[in-house]
Formats: structure tokens, C-alpha cells, sequence
């Protein structure tokens, strides 16, 4: 069972004190004091792993879960509704997926895929073709993930390419990620397969926000 959820933070007065806390102005840091908030919905059971997808759109939250939401007083009430689509081979859906997808690199480990084609081009170079080598990757990215997790790919434009830098750390230094906004349309393959991994979600950085691919029906 999943539930999706649609979230507004709540705008009480007494929040107003620890505004700088709950909402600051650096944007890694304010993804991870989201993705924190976020945990007040489902803090029934303080040894559960993280159980949920999310993102943010504007000022609204939405979350994909297996535990429906508890009330929160970080949040207005949520709007909550059973996710259990009814998909069939040959489904074709429009979606849309904030992500941060990685490949492999011998010798190297986890690389993002758009930072990794960009290193192999002259540093003067690579604005120019920022975005053309992003749509390149993502459309490779996107076919593997699909033949693994039962969809194919039928159509997919990279909406937004950004690079989030988080705060320095004394072991890791100071470590980036790339997002990638994605839409496109789908064709089903395999339909129990994709409900598993849309409930999984897609690629890393699931805690600032990525991973959590929205579909609907043309």
C-alpha cells in the first residue's frame, strides 16, 4: 500500500521564532531541513528506516509513502489518497522525475552521469554544451533505468540540469550532486515491476528531494 500526500507548511505564529531554522536561505541546507520536517509525518516509529519519497514544488510538498502521514505541527493537514494505479502493458504515461543519476566509474566509484560526460570536455567549453550533453546522458540513463524497471522511454527533454554543493565536512570535504528535472512519456513493459520502483523511487540523493517520479494518463 502507498500513499501520496499534499503538503503545505503550516504558517502559525509560533513558528515565526525558528523560521531561520526550518526554512534557510542556502539551498542544500534548506533541501535537508525539509527532508527533516518531512520526518515529523511519520515519526510513529523512531527505529523505522525512511519509508518515503518527496519533493517540492513552490511551497507545496508531495509525498509518496507506505505509512500514511501523520498530523504535524510543522504541516497543515495533508491531502492524502490511496496510490494504487491500475497500469497494464502497454500503458503510456506523461511523467515527471527530479533525479540524481550516477553511473558507476572503475577506479573512481558513484559519478554523477552529467558531471562525468562534462569532465572529457574543454573547461571553456562546457556551459556552451552543458545542456546538450545533459539531455544526452539522461536519454542513456533513462533507457537503462527503464529496462531494468519496467518501462521503456518514449520521449524525455532535461528541463533543468543544477549542481547543489553541500555544507563542508571534515572527512568529506565538500561534496556535490547534480539534479536533473526530467519529462517525457513511458510506455509500460512490465507493470508489477514499475509500481515496485515507483514506490522505490529512481537514482540517489533521496533525502534532498529527488528520486520520486510523478505519471499521469495522456
Amino acid at each position: 500500500m502507498l500513499y501520496l500526500s499534499k503538503l503545505l507548511k503550516a504558517r502559525k505564529p509560533a513558528l515565526k521564532a525558528v523560521a531561520a531554522l526550518l526554512e534557510p536561505g542556502e539551498a542544500a541546507q534548506r533541501l535537508d531541513a525539509d527532508h527533516r520536517l518531512l520526518w515529523s509525518l511519520f515519526a510513529d516509529d523512531p527505529a523505522a528506516k525512511r519509508d518515503f519519497l518527496w519533493r517540492v514544488e513552490g511551497c507545496r510538498y508531495l509525498v509518496l509513502s507506505k505509512r500514511a502521514p501523520m498530523p504535524s505541527p510543522f504541516f497543515d493537514s495533508p491531502q492524502v489518497r490511496h496510490f494504487a494505479p491500475d497500469l497494464r502493458a502497454g500503458d503510456h504515461l506523461f511523467f515527471s522525475l527530479r533525479v540524481n543519476a550516477t553511473r558507476t566509474r572503475k577506479g573512481v566509484g558513484r559519478v554523477d552521469i552529467v558531471m562525468d560526460a562534462l569532465h572529457g570536455i574543454a573547461p571553456r567549453q562546457r556551459a556552451v554544451q552543458r545542456m546538450d550533453v545533459a539531455q544526452m546522458a539522461a536519454t542513456d540513463w533513462m533507457t537503462r533505468q527503464g529496462t531494468r524497471t519496467g518501462f521503456a522511454c518514449r520521449d524525455l527533454l532535461v528541463e533543468d540540469y543544477s549542481v547543489l554543493t553541500l555544507p563542508r565536512t571534515s572527512r568529506a570535504g565538500q561534496p556535490r550532486f547534480g539534479i536533473l528535472d526530467l519529462t517525457g512519456t513511458l510506455e509500460v513493459t512490465e507493470p508489477a515491476t514499475f509500481l515496485t520502483h515507483l514506490g522505490e523511487g529512481f537514482g540517489r540523493a533521496k533525502a534532498f528531494g529527488c528520486g520520486l517520479m510523478l505519471i499521469r494518463r495522456g
